[in-house]
């Protein structure tokens, strides 16, 4: 799997969710467990995580919903 956003924020976690959800793309939250370890202070950031065949269409639905600069690639990961 290969990270698709990293962010503190609830909202576009929870709306990049359902994108996935609804295009029927496969998708893991990481870290969303860690605000326990850190108080629910929302320090740590969660992580989308989706599968590297996945890639093109995860980012072609953030560029539709206009969220396109909350992609995470690596360089050898960008398309």
């Amino acid at each position: 799997m290969i990270e698709l956003i990293r962010t503190n924020d609830p909202v576009v976690i929870s709306f990049v969710e359902s994108l996935l959800r609804d295009a029927g793309i496969a998708f893991f939250v990481a870290d969303q467990n860690m605000s326990i370890m850190e108080g629910s202070l929302g320090i740590l950031p969660r992580r989308v995580m989706i599968d590297e065949d996945d890639q093109a269409a995860a980012l072609q639905l953030l560029k539709d919903a206009g969220i396109e600069n909350e992609a995470r690639f690596d360089d050898e990961q960008n398309p």
